[in-house]
């Protein structure tokens, strides 16, 4: 009985070979499907992963030790965040003062998931996002630069590292040295593929030669390590490798420690040049050619702790935002008497509570281990980083012209918050990259059965397939929808309601994907609402889960109630979010909307390129852009080679002494 193959989306008719390659690319970028889908994937299959949702992971499931000790840290952090922390004097001056990297190094917090016995606390993924929340809610710098440092800068050495590399770092990474993780480059944001650094081995096999520019290292000027990818030739083909360097390696030059921004001023992101860099073997991470799939791992923990790091500031910025509208009176009664206030506060409640319960949720899936979780990270990073935006934008609102001044400090978490949408994985690239790795093994099986079917084998296995398939597709009749049986039986009817919107979804992806055929590879607002309606309902099943564990917990008082409330309101929110974006696909301003784009971009052709800014490295128009003043702007320049075993850090004094 012949087998259903699952078609390559390559080669479906009318795909062009410039998007052949980039599903190419993306392939490499991706590796091998994993073993078992995830929670995510399932939905786009019409599918509930009960067991992966439920029940809600606990920290309570955590060492009774880890749990106390990371109780512990948390308080002790936020005394010190209340009574000590220069989070003004960090936004006002652009950098962290050395006493307080000392001081968080002597915390612990700058190596919480460094092993024990390295130094480090040896905690998990959750512990660690708790501490992340807390920085986050006092100081968006402080918080990047920790998550940084060992969710991404050091996360390489402690998960692809050899017993001498680990030996060798993690008890300086722990203790003493920050690290910077060297991705970005001039001509590489979003498309970490396209790595332009070259990584070339030697004729004696001894040594790496690193060449090239790295761009928005986040303490790479004051870091002992750098995490670096490159692109070396192996057997005839480009691949990434990922090395280690140190900043006293003859080569490295930091040519600009950091420029000044609008947001998250205290940190520093770092220019660097490799030029000739001699690396020793021995610096390897991982394998050859492996250095891709290591970022894409470590930027799995970068997502939940930026996350992380929204969540502590939206919380923030909700508290602040509902007590000024308890207290500001206008035509005689408190702002929080009017209604459209209230919608904001109900918003802004309903967003911190399904944030944090998929925030908790997906470090959970960390720290079990479980196989299939890109896609989990992915969506918690759009989710929260949007949701937490709107949280902010919203407390802004409510505050009025008082929530723009700088002593009030929502101002500064609403600037600090703006970067979330657009680092680790803009979010419009995170919407397709939801949609395409989401749909991926259904989109190829449907193709399969259609060439099966243009091929006229219909056998048995085919015809199994295809019937339900057309059911849907042909006639409308929405499969059953998924069921759950480890619900609180007085939440099954937000259950139900949830499990009809995953029918839903699995059918209009089946449904636009054969309408546009292969037009839906580069159609990426139908790609977007089809994301966004899969983040929705993540992000419901999330907040169920938690919900959930509250009522078995039998928590009470007024912010239980409150939770519960926001809760149910999110349900509201999330369900009228999901029809839009389903009614969208068929009723929407698309059409109308390229035309108007492509009527601005042929006006914008007609304009001289010296009257704008311009990408540095463009390679079609590179050189051509307006002159950028930098009078009056602060200046980071570069300082020379460290010393051998440094900190990275000798030199920071000198800069902050040219920035005053």
């Amino acid at each position: 009985m012949a087998k259903i193959q699952n078609a390559d989306l390559k080669d479906m008719k009318g795909v062009s070979d410039r998007d052949k390659k980039m599903i190419a690319d993306a392939e490499t970028l991706l590796g091998p499907e994993p073993s078992e889908m995830g929670v995510v994937k399932n939905f786009f299959w019409g599918n509930l992963r009960e067991e992966l949702l439920f029940p809600y992971p606990e920290m309570d499931k955590v060492s009774a030790d880890e749990r106390r000790e990371c109780d512990e840290l948390v308080a002790k952090l936020r005394v010190y965040l209340k009574e000590e922390h220069p989070a003004v004097e960090i936004d006002q001056e652009q950098y962290i003062p050395e006493w307080v990297l000392k001081k968080l190094f002597d915390f612990g917090v700058l190596g919480m998931t460094i092993p024990k016995e390295y130094g480090g606390l040896g905690m998990g993924i959750t512990s660690y996002n708790r501490v992340l929340e807390a920085l986050g809610s006092r100081c968006g710098s402080t918080a990047v630069l920790v998550s940084a440092h060992q969710s991404i800068g050091c996360k390489a050495v402690m998960l692809y590292g050899t017993e001498e590399q680990k030996a060798e770092y993690l008890p300086k990474l722990a203790r003493e040295w920050l690290s910077a993780f060297c991705l970005s480059e001039p001509q590489v944001g979003c498309d970490a593929g396209g790595q332009e650094t070259t990584i070339e081995l030697t004729d004696d096999g001894e040594h790496y030669i690193v060449n090239g520019e790295k761009k928005w290292a986040t303490s790479g000027a004051i870091a002992g390590l750098f995490t670096v990818m490159g692109v070396q030739k192996i057997d005839g083909k480009d691949r990434v490798t990922a090395l280690i360097l140190t900043p006293d390696m003859e080569g490295v030059d930091i040519f600009s420690k950091n420029r000044s921004k609008m947001c998250i001023r205290g940190t520093w992101q770092a220019r660097i040049r490799f030029n000739n860099v001699k690396v020793p073997k021995k610096n390897l991470l991982h394998k050859e050619g492996k250095g891709l799939g290591l970022a894409l791992t470590c930027l799995n923990y970068g997502r939940c702790t930026l996350s992380a790091g929204m969540l502590g500031g939206a919380k923030t910025a909700m508290d602040q935002s509902i007590k000024w509208s308890q207290t500001r009176h206008q035509f005689g009664r408190p702002i929080s008497d009017f209604e459209l206030v209230q919608q904001k506060i109900a918003k802004m409640s309903a967003y911190c509570y399904a944030m944090d319960s998929m925030l908790y949720m997906t470090t959970g899936m960390l720290d079990r281990h479980d196989t299939d979780i890109m896609l989990e990270t992915a969506t918690c990073k759009v989710f929260c980083s949007e949701m937490g935006w709107r949280t902010v934008d919203n407390a802004l609102q409510i505050m009025g012209g008082e929530g723009t001044m700088a002593e009030n400090e929502l101002e500064r978490i609403f600037r600090d918050s703006r970067i979330n949408t657009i680092v680790e994985g803009a979010n419009e690239v995170m919407q397709s990259f939801i949609f395409a790795y989401g749909g991926k093994q259904l989109a190829e099986k449907m193709l399969g059965i259609k060439d099966m079917a243009d091929n006229k084998k219909f056998t048995p296995t085919m015809i199994k397939a295809a019937l339900p398939l057309g059911r849907e597709v042909f006639l409308g009749i929405r499969n059953k929808a998924p069921s759950m049986t480890k619900l609180h039986p007085s939440l099954s009817p937000y259950g139900s309601r949830m499990c009809r919107l995953i029918s839903e979804l699995t059918y209009q992806f089946k449904v636009i994907s054969k309408k546009k055929d292969a037009a839906i590879v580069t159609a990426q607002v139908t790609q977007a609402r089809l994301a966004d309606a899969a983040l929705y309902l993540h992000g419901w099943a999330c907040t169920l889960s938690r919900l959930d564990m509250d009522i078995r917990n039998n928590e009470s008082g007024t912010e239980f109630d409150r939770n519960k409330a926001s809760a149910i309101h999110f349900f509201d929110l999330a369900e009228l979010a999901i029809h839009d974006a389903f009614r969208g696909l068929h009723e929407n301003a698309d059409d109308t909307m390229l035309t108007a784009a492509a009527a601005a971009l042929a006006h914008s052709s007609t304009l001289e390129n010296n009257l704008f800014a311009i990408p540095e490295s463009s390679p079609s128009d590179k050189g051509t852009g307006r002159e950028l003043k930098q009078d009056h702007i602060k200046q980071f320049p570069g300082t020379g080679l460290e010393n051998a075993g440094s900190t990275g850090r000798e030199h920071m004094s000198e800069t902050i002494e040219q920035l005053n």
